[in-house]
């Protein structure tokens, strides 16, 4: 039963020190270090999240019977992606010590005093993270590997394809702190990831309340009520954050599309004054 578990425990810290040294010192690339810790971190959350949708796949289109129907991936993968929620609260704790220092803060802080200060800082911004990796840890999994006794392997699958839309957050992240949000890459990558977050995360809990109102012969309005109560509030507090994130996702795509527009007509009037027009 561990195996699984001391197999994720090394192979997504493995991945991030093998990331992080093969930027620093593979010829041609002699990356610093701030920049191989971030870049290495995005890199194992892309790669865990493409294991866990594509795990995710297999399993929810392999059960037919959404209830009853098992898949051996199942409980492999859940074990395996424990170490992995733990491992990444400390990869965000090192990115975001990295950024701390680049800001110049470090010389503000006293120096003796600096991990405190960002410890408490990292606290802080990644408050609700830290709590999801958490709540992931002490409650989805046994959850998942004890308290449902091998039922519902569907719905488990549906859930883990929600990684989908992780690696384009990640890869937008790392275009942004790299000031390439001019690129058309950044422009199609934000596309994406807004399509997949809404779809895979949103959408997400929605569809599974609407495939056992199928299931059950219920209409999608009275699943909510024919169901535990616990079930629902796994689900609203599963559902809470990714509504919170998607909002921020939204909220920075706006700013991003307001700053172009207003840009342009800075251009635009620029283009229109007797000085431009006298150097024309």
């Amino acid at each position: 039963m561990f195996h699984a578990l001391v197999a994720g425990g090394i192979v997504f810290p493995g991945l991030f020190l093998l990331s992080k040294h093969g930027l620093k010192w593979l010829p041609g690339l002699r990356w610093e270090e701030a920049d191989a810790v971030i870049v290495s971190a995005r890199l194992v959350s892309s790669v865990q999240a493409i294991m866990a949708s594509t795990v995710g796949y297999i399993v929810s289109s392999s059960c037919k019977h959404i209830i009853d129907d098992q898949h051996w991936l199942t409980s492999m993968y859940t074990q395996f992606a424990v170490p992995y929620f733990i491992y990444d609260i400390y990869a965000m704790f090192l990115c975001h010590w990295h950024k701390y220092r680049v800001k110049g803060h470090e010389a503000g802080s006293g120096g003796t005093r600096t991990l405190r200060t960002v410890v408490r800082t990292y606290l802080h911004k990644e408050f609700l993270m830290v709590i999801h990796h958490l709540f992931m840890v002490l409650v989805c999994f046994p959850v998942s590997t004890l308290w449902r006794q091998g039922k519902g392997d569907f719905f488990l699958g549906c859930m883990l394809m929600a990684e989908l839309s992780t690696p384009f957050v990640c890869l937008g992240k790392v275009l942004i702190l790299y000031k390439q949000q001019h690129t058309l890459l950044h422009k199609v990558n934000g596309i994406i990831m807004l399509v997949t977050f809404f779809y895979c995360r949103i959408l997400l809990f929605p569809y599974m309340y609407w495939v056992y109102g199928q299931y059950a012969g219920l209409p999608f309005y009275r699943v909510p009520f024919s169901i535990p109560a616990e079930y629902n509030l796994g689900s609203a507090i599963l559902m809470a954050p990714q509504i919170y994130w998607f909002g921020l996702i939204c909220r920075g795509a706006f700013r991003v599309y307001r700053a172009r527009g207003a840009t342009k007509e800075q251009v635009l009037r620029n283009g229109h004054r007797p000085e431009t027009q006298a150097l024309d």
